[in-house]
Protein backbone atom coordinates (compact mmCIF):
# COMPACT_ATOMS: atom_id res chain seq x y z
CA UNK A 1 0.00 0.00 0.00
CA UNK A 2 1.34 3.39 -0.94
CA UNK A 3 1.22 6.41 1.34
CA UNK A 4 1.35 10.20 1.28
CA UNK A 5 2.91 12.67 3.71
CA UNK A 6 2.19 16.26 4.55
CA UNK A 7 4.68 19.04 3.94
CA UNK A 8 6.05 19.15 7.49
CA UNK A 9 7.00 15.46 7.33
CA UNK A 10 8.55 15.81 3.88
CA UNK A 11 10.54 18.88 4.93
CA UNK A 12 11.93 17.09 7.98
CA UNK A 13 12.89 14.07 5.90
CA UNK A 14 14.55 16.23 3.25
CA UNK A 15 16.61 18.04 5.87
CA UNK A 16 17.75 14.77 7.41
CA UNK A 17 18.68 13.29 4.03
CA UNK A 18 20.48 16.41 2.79
CA UNK A 19 22.67 16.38 5.89
CA UNK A 20 24.15 13.12 4.59
CA UNK A 21 24.69 14.27 0.97
CA UNK A 22 26.97 16.73 -0.84
CA UNK A 23 25.37 20.16 -1.41
CA UNK A 24 22.93 20.15 -4.30
CA UNK A 25 22.84 16.37 -4.69
CA UNK A 26 19.14 16.08 -3.87
CA UNK A 27 18.21 18.77 -6.38
CA UNK A 28 20.26 17.04 -9.06
CA UNK A 29 18.40 13.79 -8.42
CA UNK A 30 15.05 15.53 -8.75
CA UNK A 31 16.06 17.48 -11.84
CA UNK A 32 17.41 14.39 -13.57
CA UNK A 33 14.07 12.63 -13.01
CA UNK A 34 12.12 15.56 -14.45
CA UNK A 35 14.40 15.78 -17.49
CA UNK A 36 14.14 12.04 -18.10
CA UNK A 37 10.33 12.11 -17.95
CA UNK A 38 10.14 15.17 -20.21
CA UNK A 39 12.34 13.46 -22.79
CA UNK A 40 10.14 10.35 -22.70
CA UNK A 41 7.00 12.40 -23.27
CA UNK A 42 8.57 14.30 -26.18
CA UNK A 43 9.78 11.04 -27.71
CA UNK A 44 6.29 9.53 -27.43
CA UNK A 45 4.58 12.56 -28.91
CA UNK A 46 7.03 13.59 -31.60
CA UNK A 47 9.29 10.59 -32.14
CA UNK A 48 12.32 12.38 -30.67
CA UNK A 49 13.12 15.08 -28.17
CA UNK A 50 15.80 16.55 -30.43
CA UNK A 51 14.88 20.02 -31.64
CA UNK A 52 11.66 20.21 -29.63
CA UNK A 53 10.82 23.47 -27.84
CA UNK A 54 10.45 23.43 -24.06
CA UNK A 55 9.40 26.40 -21.93
CA UNK A 56 10.35 26.56 -18.25
CA UNK A 57 8.15 28.63 -15.92
CA UNK A 58 10.60 29.38 -13.14
CA UNK A 59 9.68 30.69 -9.73
CA UNK A 60 12.00 31.50 -6.84
CA UNK A 61 13.47 28.83 -4.62
CA UNK A 62 14.22 25.17 -5.02
CA UNK A 63 11.24 24.29 -7.24
CA UNK A 64 12.53 26.76 -9.81
CA UNK A 65 16.01 25.32 -9.35
CA UNK A 66 14.71 21.83 -10.11
CA UNK A 67 13.17 23.13 -13.33
CA UNK A 68 16.34 24.97 -14.36
CA UNK A 69 18.61 21.96 -13.84
CA UNK A 70 16.10 19.78 -15.69
CA UNK A 71 16.23 22.34 -18.50
CA UNK A 72 20.00 22.10 -18.53
CA UNK A 73 19.84 18.32 -19.05
CA UNK A 74 17.27 18.71 -21.83
CA UNK A 75 19.33 21.40 -23.56
CA UNK A 76 22.38 19.15 -23.56
CA UNK A 77 20.33 16.49 -25.35
CA UNK A 78 19.39 18.82 -28.18
CA UNK A 79 16.16 20.35 -26.88
CA UNK A 80 15.56 24.06 -27.44
CA UNK A 81 14.96 25.34 -23.89
CA UNK A 82 13.87 28.80 -22.82
CA UNK A 83 12.85 30.03 -19.38
CA UNK A 84 10.63 32.80 -18.09
CA UNK A 85 11.78 33.98 -14.66
CA UNK A 86 8.96 35.19 -12.44
CA UNK A 87 11.29 36.77 -9.92
CA UNK A 88 14.76 37.22 -11.47
CA UNK A 89 16.31 38.53 -8.26
CA UNK A 90 15.36 35.36 -6.39
CA UNK A 91 15.98 32.84 -9.16
CA UNK A 92 18.16 29.85 -8.25
CA UNK A 93 21.53 31.22 -9.40
CA UNK A 94 23.36 27.92 -9.92
CA UNK A 95 20.46 26.46 -11.87
CA UNK A 96 20.22 29.48 -14.14
CA UNK A 97 23.96 29.44 -14.79
CA UNK A 98 23.81 25.73 -15.64
CA UNK A 99 20.96 26.28 -18.08
CA UNK A 100 22.79 29.13 -19.79
CA UNK A 101 26.01 27.12 -20.13
CA UNK A 102 24.06 24.30 -21.78
CA UNK A 103 22.61 26.65 -24.40
CA UNK A 104 19.31 27.51 -22.77
CA UNK A 105 18.10 31.10 -22.70
CA UNK A 106 15.74 33.35 -20.80
CA UNK A 107 12.80 35.17 -22.37
CA UNK A 108 10.40 37.79 -21.07
CA UNK A 109 7.22 36.21 -22.43
CA UNK A 110 6.27 32.71 -23.59
CA UNK A 111 6.94 32.06 -27.29
CA UNK A 112 4.04 31.13 -29.56
CA UNK A 113 5.48 27.72 -30.46
CA UNK A 114 6.08 25.44 -27.47
CA UNK A 115 5.97 21.65 -27.39
CA UNK A 116 6.15 21.35 -23.61
CA UNK A 117 5.70 23.59 -20.57
CA UNK A 118 7.56 22.72 -17.36
CA UNK A 119 5.89 24.21 -14.27
CA UNK A 120 8.52 25.20 -11.71
CA UNK A 121 6.71 28.21 -10.25
CA UNK A 122 5.84 27.02 -6.74
CA UNK A 123 6.89 24.02 -4.69
CA UNK A 124 5.44 22.43 -1.56
CA UNK A 125 5.89 25.69 0.32
CA UNK A 126 3.40 27.50 -1.91
CA UNK A 127 0.02 28.50 -0.51
CA UNK A 128 -2.98 30.48 -1.64
CA UNK A 129 -3.03 29.95 -5.40
CA UNK A 130 -1.06 31.74 -8.10
CA UNK A 131 -0.50 35.47 -8.01
CA UNK A 132 -1.82 37.61 -10.85
CA UNK A 133 1.51 37.79 -12.70
CA UNK A 134 1.97 34.02 -12.55
CA UNK A 135 -1.61 33.43 -13.66
CA UNK A 136 -1.12 35.68 -16.67
CA UNK A 137 2.09 33.88 -17.56
CA UNK A 138 0.48 30.44 -17.37
CA UNK A 139 -2.43 31.63 -19.52
CA UNK A 140 -0.01 32.92 -22.18
CA UNK A 141 1.96 29.69 -22.12
CA UNK A 142 -1.17 27.61 -22.69
CA UNK A 143 -2.07 29.70 -25.74
CA UNK A 144 1.08 28.43 -27.45
CA UNK A 145 0.96 25.50 -29.82
CA UNK A 146 3.34 22.63 -30.38
CA UNK A 147 4.87 21.50 -33.65
CA UNK A 148 1.78 19.37 -34.28
CA UNK A 149 -0.59 22.31 -33.79
CA UNK A 150 -1.88 21.02 -30.44
CA UNK A 151 -1.46 22.61 -27.03
CA UNK A 152 1.81 21.89 -25.22
CA UNK A 153 2.14 19.05 -22.71
CA UNK A 154 2.37 20.43 -19.17
CA UNK A 155 4.76 18.74 -16.73
CA UNK A 156 4.63 19.91 -13.10
CA UNK A 157 7.72 19.77 -10.91
CA UNK A 158 6.75 18.05 -7.62
CA UNK A 159 3.17 19.40 -7.74
CA UNK A 160 1.13 21.80 -9.89
CA UNK A 161 1.70 25.38 -8.77
CA UNK A 162 -1.28 26.85 -6.94
CA UNK A 163 -2.64 23.70 -5.25
CA UNK A 164 -2.38 23.13 -1.52
CA UNK A 165 0.05 20.22 -1.05
CA UNK A 166 -1.55 19.06 2.19
CA UNK A 167 -5.24 19.20 1.28
CA UNK A 168 -5.63 19.35 -2.50
CA UNK A 169 -7.50 22.63 -2.18
CA UNK A 170 -7.25 25.04 -5.10
CA UNK A 171 -8.00 28.42 -3.53
CA UNK A 172 -7.31 30.43 -6.68
CA UNK A 173 -5.71 30.04 -10.08
CA UNK A 174 -3.50 26.96 -10.48
CA UNK A 175 -1.57 25.11 -13.14
CA UNK A 176 -3.40 22.17 -14.69
CA UNK A 177 -0.74 19.57 -15.42
CA UNK A 178 -0.85 16.56 -17.69
CA UNK A 179 1.92 14.90 -15.70
CA UNK A 180 3.19 15.61 -12.20
CA UNK A 181 6.65 14.32 -11.32
CA UNK A 182 6.72 14.28 -7.54
CA UNK A 183 9.81 13.57 -5.46
CA UNK A 184 10.50 11.27 -2.55
CA UNK A 185 6.95 10.95 -1.25
CA UNK A 186 3.43 11.40 -2.48
CA UNK A 187 1.70 14.50 -1.17
CA UNK A 188 -2.01 14.42 -0.30
CA UNK A 189 -2.64 17.46 -2.49
CA UNK A 190 -1.95 15.55 -5.72
CA UNK A 191 -4.30 12.72 -4.70
CA UNK A 192 -7.45 14.35 -3.32
CA UNK A 193 -9.85 17.16 -4.10
CA UNK A 194 -9.32 19.62 -6.92
CA UNK A 195 -5.58 19.14 -6.57
CA UNK A 196 -5.91 15.62 -7.96
CA UNK A 197 -7.77 16.96 -11.00
CA UNK A 198 -4.99 19.49 -11.62
CA UNK A 199 -2.21 16.93 -11.22
CA UNK A 200 -2.96 14.62 -14.14
CA UNK A 201 -0.83 11.48 -14.15
CA UNK A 202 1.22 11.46 -10.94
CA UNK A 203 4.62 9.75 -11.02
CA UNK A 204 6.58 9.27 -7.81
CA UNK A 205 10.35 9.40 -8.15
CA UNK A 206 12.55 7.78 -5.52
CA UNK A 207 15.25 10.22 -4.39
CA UNK A 208 16.20 8.32 -1.25
CA UNK A 209 13.72 9.99 1.09
CA UNK A 210 11.95 6.84 2.30
CA UNK A 211 14.14 5.93 5.29
CA UNK A 212 13.89 9.49 6.60
CA UNK A 213 10.09 9.71 6.62
CA UNK A 214 9.61 9.08 10.32
CA UNK A 215 6.06 10.41 10.87
CA UNK A 216 2.87 8.48 10.22
CA UNK A 217 1.55 9.05 6.69
CA UNK A 218 -1.32 11.48 6.33
CA UNK A 219 -3.01 9.31 3.74
CA UNK A 220 -2.87 5.71 2.52
CA UNK A 221 -3.40 4.65 -1.09
CA UNK A 222 -4.64 1.06 -1.51
CA UNK A 223 -3.65 -0.73 -4.71
CA UNK A 224 -5.12 -3.69 -6.54
CA UNK A 225 -2.72 -6.08 -4.82
CA UNK A 226 -4.02 -4.98 -1.42
CA UNK A 227 -7.68 -5.34 -2.32
CA UNK A 228 -7.23 -8.67 -4.13
CA UNK A 229 -5.36 -10.08 -1.12
CA UNK A 230 -8.17 -9.03 1.25
CA UNK A 231 -11.07 -10.20 -0.91
CA UNK A 232 -12.73 -13.21 0.79
CA UNK A 233 -12.59 -16.41 -1.23
CA UNK A 234 -14.72 -19.55 -0.75
CA UNK A 235 -12.88 -22.31 1.09
CA UNK A 236 -13.26 -26.08 0.88
CA UNK A 237 -16.05 -27.02 3.23
CA UNK A 238 -17.81 -23.63 3.02
CA UNK A 239 -21.56 -23.41 2.56
CA UNK A 240 -23.82 -20.45 1.92
CA UNK A 241 -24.03 -19.66 5.62
CA UNK A 242 -20.35 -19.90 6.48
CA UNK A 243 -19.52 -17.56 3.59
CA UNK A 244 -21.75 -14.95 5.25
CA UNK A 245 -25.34 -13.78 4.86
CA UNK A 246 -26.01 -10.14 4.06
CA UNK A 247 -29.29 -8.39 4.73
CA UNK A 248 -30.42 -5.63 2.38
CA UNK A 249 -33.05 -3.23 3.77
CA UNK A 250 -33.54 -0.76 0.93
CA UNK A 251 -36.13 0.57 -1.47
CA UNK A 252 -39.66 1.86 -1.04
CA UNK A 253 -42.82 2.42 -3.05
CA UNK A 254 -41.32 5.71 -4.20
CA UNK A 255 -37.90 4.27 -5.04
CA UNK A 256 -38.39 0.61 -5.98
CA UNK A 257 -35.27 0.63 -8.16
CA UNK A 258 -33.05 1.07 -5.11
CA UNK A 259 -34.12 -2.36 -3.88
CA UNK A 260 -33.01 -3.97 -7.14
CA UNK A 261 -29.77 -2.00 -7.45
CA UNK A 262 -28.54 -2.58 -3.91
CA UNK A 263 -29.39 -6.27 -4.22
CA UNK A 264 -27.57 -6.38 -7.56
CA UNK A 265 -24.54 -4.88 -5.83
CA UNK A 266 -24.63 -7.45 -3.04
CA UNK A 267 -24.95 -10.55 -5.23
CA UNK A 268 -21.49 -10.47 -6.90
CA UNK A 269 -19.87 -9.91 -3.52
CA UNK A 270 -18.30 -12.67 -1.45
CA UNK A 271 -21.28 -13.38 0.84
CA UNK A 272 -22.97 -16.75 0.30
CA UNK A 273 -26.55 -15.54 0.63
CA UNK A 274 -28.55 -12.31 0.28
CA UNK A 275 -31.69 -11.68 2.31
CA UNK A 276 -33.84 -8.74 1.18
CA UNK A 277 -36.23 -6.93 3.52
CA UNK A 278 -38.43 -4.11 2.29
CA UNK A 279 -41.18 -2.78 0.08
CA UNK A 280 -39.47 -4.07 -3.05
CA UNK A 281 -39.61 -7.73 -2.00
CA UNK A 282 -41.83 -8.80 -4.90
CA UNK A 283 -39.63 -7.10 -7.51
CA UNK A 284 -36.53 -8.62 -5.92
CA UNK A 285 -38.09 -12.09 -5.81
CA UNK A 286 -39.05 -11.87 -9.49
CA UNK A 287 -35.66 -10.57 -10.61
CA UNK A 288 -33.30 -12.53 -8.34
CA UNK A 289 -34.60 -16.00 -7.43
CA UNK A 290 -31.55 -16.77 -5.27
CA UNK A 291 -32.40 -13.93 -2.88
CA UNK A 292 -34.62 -14.61 0.15
CA UNK A 293 -37.17 -11.72 0.22
CA UNK A 294 -39.36 -10.53 3.08
CA UNK A 295 -41.39 -7.39 3.68
CA UNK A 296 -39.58 -6.14 6.79
CA UNK A 297 -36.37 -6.46 8.78
CA UNK A 298 -38.08 -8.26 11.66
CA UNK A 299 -38.97 -11.18 9.38
CA UNK A 300 -35.66 -11.40 7.50
CA UNK A 301 -33.90 -13.99 9.61
CA UNK A 302 -30.31 -14.10 10.74
CA UNK A 303 -27.63 -12.14 8.87
CA UNK A 304 -23.97 -11.32 9.45
CA UNK A 305 -24.28 -7.71 8.21
CA UNK A 306 -26.87 -5.22 6.97
CA UNK A 307 -26.98 -2.62 4.23
CA UNK A 308 -29.75 -0.14 4.90
CA UNK A 309 -31.08 3.14 3.57
CA UNK A 310 -30.82 3.29 -0.21
CA UNK A 311 -34.21 4.54 -1.43
CA UNK A 312 -35.72 3.62 1.94
CA UNK A 313 -37.59 6.89 2.42
CA UNK A 314 -37.74 8.89 5.64
CA UNK A 315 -41.24 8.11 6.91
CA UNK A 316 -42.11 6.25 10.10
CA UNK A 317 -41.85 2.86 8.44
CA UNK A 318 -38.36 3.67 7.15
CA UNK A 319 -37.30 4.97 10.54
CA UNK A 320 -38.49 1.77 12.21
CA UNK A 321 -36.55 -0.38 9.75
CA UNK A 322 -33.35 1.60 10.30
CA UNK A 323 -33.75 1.37 14.08
CA UNK A 324 -34.17 -2.40 13.81
CA UNK A 325 -31.04 -2.70 11.68
CA UNK A 326 -28.96 -0.55 14.02
CA UNK A 327 -30.17 -2.57 17.00
CA UNK A 328 -28.72 -5.75 15.49
CA UNK A 329 -25.32 -6.71 16.84
CA UNK A 330 -23.78 -7.03 13.37
CA UNK A 331 -21.91 -4.59 11.12
CA UNK A 332 -24.14 -2.14 9.25
CA UNK A 333 -23.64 0.01 6.15
CA UNK A 334 -25.94 3.05 6.24
CA UNK A 335 -26.57 4.82 2.93
CA UNK A 336 -28.73 7.56 1.39
CA UNK A 337 -32.09 7.98 3.19
CA UNK A 338 -30.64 6.16 6.16
CA UNK A 339 -28.09 8.96 6.50
CA UNK A 340 -30.86 11.57 6.35
CA UNK A 341 -32.64 9.85 9.22
CA UNK A 342 -29.41 9.59 11.22
CA UNK A 343 -28.82 13.31 10.73
CA UNK A 344 -32.27 14.02 12.19
CA UNK A 345 -31.66 11.75 15.16
CA UNK A 346 -28.09 12.84 15.85
CA UNK A 347 -25.07 10.74 14.99
CA UNK A 348 -23.32 10.70 18.35
CA UNK A 349 -25.39 7.70 19.50
CA UNK A 350 -23.70 5.54 16.88
CA UNK A 351 -20.71 5.21 19.19
CA UNK A 352 -22.85 3.01 21.44
CA UNK A 353 -23.35 0.34 18.76
CA UNK A 354 -21.63 -2.94 19.70
CA UNK A 355 -20.70 -3.67 16.06
CA UNK A 356 -19.07 -1.68 13.27
CA UNK A 357 -20.95 0.99 11.34
CA UNK A 358 -20.08 2.36 7.91
CA UNK A 359 -21.53 5.65 6.66
CA UNK A 360 -21.45 6.42 2.92
CA UNK A 361 -22.37 10.09 2.39
CA UNK A 362 -21.95 12.32 -0.61
CA UNK A 363 -21.13 15.95 0.16
CA UNK A 364 -24.68 17.11 0.93
CA UNK A 365 -25.39 14.11 3.14
CA UNK A 366 -22.06 14.68 4.87
CA UNK A 367 -23.06 18.28 5.64
CA UNK A 368 -26.29 17.10 7.23
CA UNK A 369 -24.49 14.49 9.33
CA UNK A 370 -21.56 16.64 10.41
CA UNK A 371 -23.29 20.01 10.57
CA UNK A 372 -20.69 21.42 8.19
CA UNK A 373 -19.55 21.06 4.60
CA UNK A 374 -16.52 18.86 3.94
CA UNK A 375 -14.70 22.00 2.82
CA UNK A 376 -11.32 22.19 1.18
CA UNK A 377 -9.67 19.63 3.46
CA UNK A 378 -11.77 16.57 2.73
CA UNK A 379 -9.43 14.19 4.54
CA UNK A 380 -9.54 16.05 7.84
CA UNK A 381 -13.32 16.50 7.59
CA UNK A 382 -13.82 12.77 7.00
CA UNK A 383 -11.61 11.83 9.94
CA UNK A 384 -13.40 14.29 12.19
CA UNK A 385 -16.79 12.69 11.45
CA UNK A 386 -15.33 9.19 11.86
CA UNK A 387 -13.94 10.09 15.28
CA UNK A 388 -17.20 11.68 16.36
CA UNK A 389 -19.39 8.75 15.32
CA UNK A 390 -17.05 5.82 15.90
CA UNK A 391 -17.95 4.76 12.35
CA UNK A 392 -15.94 4.24 9.20
CA UNK A 393 -16.87 7.11 6.89
CA UNK A 394 -16.77 6.86 3.11
CA UNK A 395 -16.98 10.37 1.63
CA UNK A 396 -17.98 9.92 -2.00
CA UNK A 397 -16.35 11.82 -4.82
CA UNK A 398 -14.12 11.43 -7.83
CA UNK A 399 -11.47 10.59 -5.25
CA UNK A 400 -13.42 8.84 -2.50
CA UNK A 401 -12.01 9.30 1.01
CA UNK A 402 -12.33 6.61 3.68
CA UNK A 403 -11.73 7.65 7.28
CA UNK A 404 -11.58 5.38 10.32
CA UNK A 405 -12.29 6.18 13.97
CA UNK A 406 -8.66 5.50 14.89
CA UNK A 407 -7.46 8.29 12.60
CA UNK A 408 -6.36 6.50 9.44
CA UNK A 409 -7.38 7.94 6.07
CA UNK A 410 -7.41 6.25 2.69
CA UNK A 411 -8.08 7.53 -0.83
CA UNK A 412 -9.52 5.43 -3.61
CA UNK A 413 -7.99 6.18 -7.02
CA UNK A 414 -10.28 4.03 -9.19
CA UNK A 415 -13.19 6.47 -9.15
CA UNK A 416 -14.49 7.98 -12.36
CA UNK A 417 -16.96 10.77 -13.20
CA UNK A 418 -18.89 8.11 -15.11
CA UNK A 419 -20.20 6.96 -11.71
CA UNK A 420 -21.91 10.32 -11.15
CA UNK A 421 -25.29 8.95 -12.16
CA UNK A 422 -28.39 7.93 -10.21
CA UNK A 423 -28.26 4.62 -8.37
CA UNK A 424 -24.56 3.81 -8.49
CA UNK A 425 -24.31 4.51 -4.76
CA UNK A 426 -27.01 1.88 -4.16
CA UNK A 427 -24.83 -0.67 -5.97
CA UNK A 428 -21.82 0.34 -3.86
CA UNK A 429 -23.79 -0.03 -0.61
CA UNK A 430 -24.94 -3.52 -1.55
CA UNK A 431 -21.41 -4.65 -2.38
CA UNK A 432 -20.08 -3.15 0.85
CA UNK A 433 -22.65 -5.03 2.89
CA UNK A 434 -21.65 -8.29 1.24
CA UNK A 435 -18.00 -7.72 2.14
CA UNK A 436 -18.96 -6.97 5.74
CA UNK A 437 -21.05 -10.13 5.92
CA UNK A 438 -18.14 -12.18 4.56
CA UNK A 439 -16.11 -11.12 7.59
CA UNK A 440 -13.86 -8.33 6.37
CA UNK A 441 -13.15 -5.66 8.99
CA UNK A 442 -15.14 -2.49 8.33
CA UNK A 443 -12.16 -0.45 7.09
CA UNK A 444 -10.99 -3.09 4.61
CA UNK A 445 -14.53 -3.85 3.48
CA UNK A 446 -15.11 -0.17 2.75
CA UNK A 447 -11.82 0.26 0.90
CA UNK A 448 -12.38 -2.91 -1.12
CA UNK A 449 -15.94 -1.98 -2.06
CA UNK A 450 -14.92 1.50 -3.21
CA UNK A 451 -12.02 0.09 -5.22
CA UNK A 452 -14.04 -2.62 -6.98
CA UNK A 453 -16.99 -0.28 -7.58
CA UNK A 454 -14.68 2.26 -9.20
CA UNK A 455 -13.14 -0.40 -11.42
CA UNK A 456 -16.61 -1.56 -12.47
CA UNK A 457 -17.52 2.00 -13.38
CA UNK A 458 -14.43 2.31 -15.53
CA UNK A 459 -15.05 -1.08 -17.12
CA UNK A 460 -18.68 -0.21 -17.93
CA UNK A 461 -17.68 3.20 -19.31
CA UNK A 462 -15.42 1.58 -21.91
CA UNK A 463 -18.57 0.96 -23.95
CA UNK A 464 -20.01 4.47 -23.55
CA UNK A 465 -22.11 6.41 -21.02
CA UNK A 466 -23.20 4.24 -18.13
CA UNK A 467 -26.22 3.78 -15.91
CA UNK A 468 -26.28 2.22 -12.46
CA UNK A 469 -27.57 -1.00 -14.06
CA UNK A 470 -24.47 -1.08 -16.26
CA UNK A 471 -22.24 -0.72 -13.19
CA UNK A 472 -24.08 -3.51 -11.37
CA UNK A 473 -23.79 -5.75 -14.42
CA UNK A 474 -20.08 -4.93 -14.71
CA UNK A 475 -19.24 -5.94 -11.15
CA UNK A 476 -19.00 -9.68 -11.74
CA UNK A 477 -16.68 -9.54 -14.80
CA UNK A 478 -14.68 -6.78 -13.13
CA UNK A 479 -13.93 -8.94 -10.10
CA UNK A 480 -12.75 -11.77 -12.33
CA UNK A 481 -10.78 -9.42 -14.58
CA UNK A 482 -9.00 -7.88 -11.60
CA UNK A 483 -8.19 -11.19 -9.95
CA UNK A 484 -10.43 -10.62 -6.92
CA UNK A 485 -12.52 -13.64 -7.73
CA UNK A 486 -10.35 -16.71 -8.10
CA UNK A 487 -11.67 -20.14 -9.01
CA UNK A 488 -11.42 -22.34 -5.90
Amino acid sequence: MRSAWRVASVRAAEAALMATLPPGALMQRAAAAVARRCAEVLDDRYGSEYGRAVLLLVGPGNNGGDALFAGEALARSGVSVCAVLLNPERTHAEGLAALTRAGGRTVDTPPSMVDMVVDGILGIGGRGGLREDATSLVTQAMQARGSDGERPTVVAVDLPSGIDPDTGAVPGAAVRADITVTFGALKPGVLVGEGAVHSGLVELIDIGLGPWLRDEPALWVPDLEDVAAWWPQPRPGDDKYTRGVVGVATGSATYPGAALLSTAGALPGPAGMVRYAGAGFEAVRNRYPSVIPTACVADAGRVQAWTCGSGLGTDERAAGELRAVLAAEVPVCVDADGLTLLAEWGVDALRERPAATVLTPHDREFARLAGEEPGADRVTATLRLAARTGAVVLLKGDRTIIGTPDGRAYVNLTGTPALATAGTGDVLAGLLGSLLAAGLPADRATIAAAYAHGLAGRYAAESGPVTSVDVADALRPTLARAGMWRMP
